[in-house]
């Protein structure tokens, strides 16, 4: 194979043979199409559980607690006016965790799981309201063993509402 060949006005040129290059590029190619491996789609499971049995399975609907709405005013300043829970209204935050904690308590093992608390705050309410609602429902430290009780465990909140006053 010759690859320097000489001109008549003695310069050297390079000729490139694209023979070689096609066949390794051909090679490479059938080299990545043999080792490519499909795998299956994601999420394509073939899972048997096991039947449910009839006599246990499904809680009883007395035990489960309904959906809580968890209201919160404010003032023209943006301080906590007003505290209610399903229409029942509550002087504090204190009174609030008191009446979750004989609630959920009241539910079993599983009232905390169960709970739910969506909370509608004023628009014009400050943050720290917000967070002291969300503390009072969650749960608390227990003094004698400094273990963390759980009460409520799913809090959502419902979209923000501008006053019919502001907007005007």
């Amino acid at each position: 194979m010759k690859i320097r060949r000489s001109t008549s006005s003695g310069q050297d040129t390079i000729e490139l043979q694209m023979t070689p290059m096609i066949d390794i590029v051909f090679q490479l190619l059938v080299f990545f199409i043999m080792t490519f491996k499909i795998v299956s789609l994601e999420g394509d499971f073939n899972i048997q559980m096991p039947l449910a049995s009839q006599d246990e399975g499904l809680p009883d609907e007395n035990d489960l607690l309904p959906p809580m709405r968890l209201t919160l005013t404010a003032n023209d300043s943006g301080q906590l006016a007003g505290i209610s829970l399903n229409d029942r209204n509550f002087a504090n935050f204190r009174e609030l965790h008191d009446y979750i904690a004989s609630r959920v308590g009241d539910a079993g093992p599983s009232g905390s799981e169960d709970a739910e608390v969506e909370l509608d705050c004023d628009y014009h309410l400050r943050y720290e309201h917000t967070i002291e609602a969300v503390t009072a429902v969650s749960g608390y430290v227990d003094r004698e063993t400094d273990e963390i009780v759980r009460l409520v465990e799913k809090i959502r909140f419902s979209p923000p509402q501008e006053n019919a006053e502001a907007s005007d």
